[in-house]
């Protein structure tokens, strides 16, 4: 990863684990402060691994389907940063597998607003403080193209939503020069997404179906987003990064 983001201010919800953690970590050695949002996972290690880079580290608790919560979670950490530059709309997930016969409202509305809702909620209280040319990276997923698996109906139908929300925020915040992309994982190992929701069998076939022949790892999502919001990317906005080693194309 190139060290381009220093004097950056960075916010990543749900940073504390997987993914999300990857993320927070490749932002501060790439020279940027960092903050991330956390709801049951361990933060102070995250934080201390990004102070020990020598950058400034916070961690705020949020249940990110909240929008109030979101607004006093964005704030604090734009207070503890000195302000805000980069915003990384993390947090998601599964939930639970279920054929839609089985599928209650109060499932649905908590896949769509763990998923899609934050991040509308984390966006729209960050453009208050994001400068003119900052930058705005939600995080997809190949089930928004190709489905996801079975019983994963309402987190695929979140993640092609939250597609459809880059795209068109792209295009209303284009004259701020801020720019709004999405990294779209396959699959990718070493995360509880799939350590709680793949079964052994189910991602043995995943890898053998990637022409890269491997799984992905939540560093390689890392690189996608602090290409994403590097100085290199200025000129890139609205469009969808697949990271799943050839998996699936668009």
């Amino acid at each position: 990863m190139t060290s381009d983001l220093a004097g950056r201010r960075a916010l990543v919800t749900g940073g504390a684990v997987g993914i999300g953690r990857a993320v927070a970590l490749g932002l501060a050695r790439a020279g940027a402060d960092v903050a991330i949002t956390h709801l049951a996972h361990d933060a102070a290690s995250v934080v201390e691994e990004i102070e020990a880079l020598g950058r400034r580290g916070f961690a705020v608790q949020l249940d990110a389907r909240h929008s109030w919560d979101v607004d006093a979670a964005v704030a604090a950490a734009a207070d503890a940063l000195g302000g805000l530059d980069v915003l990384v709309n993390n947090v998601g997930g599964l939930v639970d597998r279920r054929p839609l016969t089985s599928t209650d409202d109060a499932h649905w509305h908590h896949v769509m607003d763990l998923n899609l809702s934050s991040a509308f909620y984390a966006t729209r209280a960050a453009l208050a403080l994001l400068p003119d040319g900052g930058r705005v990276v939600t995080i997809s997923s190949q089930a928004a193209v190709a489905g996801g698996g079975s019983g994963g109906v309402p987190y695929a139908t979140a993640k092609a939503a939250v597609e459809g929300f880059t795209r068109a925020l792209a295009r209303e915040l284009g004259p701020r020069r801020i720019t709004v992309n999405a990294v779209a994982p396959g699959f990718v190992s070493g995360t509880p997404f799939h350590a709680t929701h793949t079964p052994e069998p189910a991602q043995r076939a995943a890898v053998a179906a990637t022409p890269l022949g491997r799984a992905g790892v939540p560093d390689d999502v890392a690189a996608a987003v602090v290409h994403l919001v590097s100085d290199g990317a200025s000129f890139v906005t609205g469009t969808v990064l697949d990271v799943n080693g050839g998996a699936w194309f668009r």
